[in-house]
């Protein structure tokens, strides 16, 4: 028996969305093939790792320096925070004990051993008005003049800018040896103008505090200035001295004793609110800004901030931090390019597939305004174009006119 096959002619509208999902498969391969020579190219969070990875090879982001995160990167940078310790950075005086200089008011007294020869005798006391036989002479207040002099008379002009009152006692006391019988010298200092230190900030009262042969320092300051009006994990120290400054935390000064240096005259304590923080991005847990203390915080305490990884999607190869570094803090095999605050642009790369990249993140240091970023995993966005393709092709498949025309085909 010859079986016939009787062809039943296509409806137009039938016709056309064979068409449109003949179309759209042929996309959906074209689309896949594309994913897998690109990865990341569907990704809506940001860069791919080699996208990152890249980035210094790019004109369009010349002068990006792309760094793998190692013990030895983070030494260097532990190395270069700790040079911004106050201790390292500010050279303690030996205690040579209260300087005077210009401006400063003191009162000198000399005393003879009988019998007086040079200020001995009758003499009216200022003070009291009245008439007495003394072997000691007080001399009236003198303000120590812009050239470092006070006058002594029988003795003249006698330096003492940037001596203590013991070198100046001594130093009158030889000038009139010869005039006077066993001359002994006492100089008292009657109002320090010169030796203070300027407290200002956020800080109860803003004050200039007079140094005293005792050696205030840095938290004597803030104590003496109210204290500080904001939480401690949040304030920071910023001493000036001369043409040098640098900031600390609070915490780590009162941690950190040798942080508390002894107070110099002249100088500049500010107390800063500094609420740090970090900005998280792409495939953390949590995106967003995250505050953090002064203190510091390493790279595995942001992690956990943000939540960690986004298991689902992140690519734990491909985790970044974004910072503008300064030219001094790595060595650089070529002269870096630095922007116009004189910054240089680095990337920083973490392997968490490495076990050892969990020991580093610990030791390395996360600062402020840092930009903390996690990649996509590649298969990450394929699973976002195949849902894609899932949500387009489905309701072909379900429609009521590819079903008629199925069975038209029957």
């Amino acid at each position: 028996m010859k079986s016939t096959f009787t062809a039943h002619p296509i409806p137009k509208a039938n016709h056309d969305i064979v068409k449109a999902a003949m179309l759209l498969t042929t996309l959906i391969v074209l689309m896949i093939s594309g994913c897998a020579t690109y990865p990341g190219w569907l990704s809506s969070t940001g860069p791919s790792g080699q996208q990152v990875e890249e980035s210094q090879e790019s004109e369009r982001m010349e002068g990006i320096r792309v760094i793998d995160i190692d013990d030895t990167v983070a030494r260097r940078l532990l190395s270069f925070h700790k040079k911004m310790l106050f201790s390292d950075a500010f050279t303690e005086t030996a205690h040579s004990g209260y300087v005077i200089g210009p401006g400063d008011v003191i009162e000198v007294s000399v005393w003879e051993a009988p019998p007086s020869m040079l200020f001995g005798g009758e003499i009216v006391d200022p003070r009291s008005r009245l008439m007495t036989t003394t072997s000691a002479t007080t001399f009236p207040e003198q303000m120590i003049s812009s050239e470092g002099m006070i006058t002594i008379p029988f003795a003249g002009k006698i330096a003492t800018s940037g001596k203590t009152l013991e070198q100046v006692e001594a130093q009158i006391a030889k000038a009139l040896k010869g005039r006077a019988n066993q001359p002994q010298v006492l100089v008292r200092l009657i109002h320090n103008n010169t030796a203070n230190v300027t407290v200002m900030g956020e800080v109860n009262k803003s004050m200039r505090m007079p140094l005293t042969a005792g050696r205030e320092r840095l938290l004597d300051a803030v104590a003496t200035a109210g204290g500080v009006r904001e939480s401690i994990s949040k304030m920071s120290l910023q001493l000036t001295r001369g043409d040098q400054m640098r900031v600390l935390p609070l915490d780590i000064i009162i941690r950190d004793p040798q942080q508390n240096i002894a107070l110099q005259p002249g100088d500049v304590v500010t107390a800063l609110f500094q609420p740090l923080s970090f900005t998280a991005l792409g495939a953390a847990a949590k995106n967003g800004e995250i505050n953090f203390e002064t203190k510091g915080i390493s790279l595995a305490q942001a992690l956990a901030r943000a939540g960690g990884l986004d298991d689902t999607r992140a690519d734990a190869r491909a985790v970044f931090i974004f910072r503008l570094e300064d030219v001094n803090t790595l060595d650089w095999d070529t002269p870096p390019k630095t922007n116009p605050d004189g910054k240089v642009p680095v990337i920083y790369q973490l392997n968490l597939k490495h076990p050892a990249s969990f020991f580093v993140a610990q030791s390395f240091p996360v600062d402020n305004e840092d930009v903390l970023y996690i990649s996509n995993a590649p298969v990450a966005d394929l699973q976002k174009l195949l849902n894609i393709a899932t949500s387009v092709t489905y309701p072909f498949m379900n429609s009521g006119s590819i079903g008629h025309y199925i069975k038209e085909l029957k």
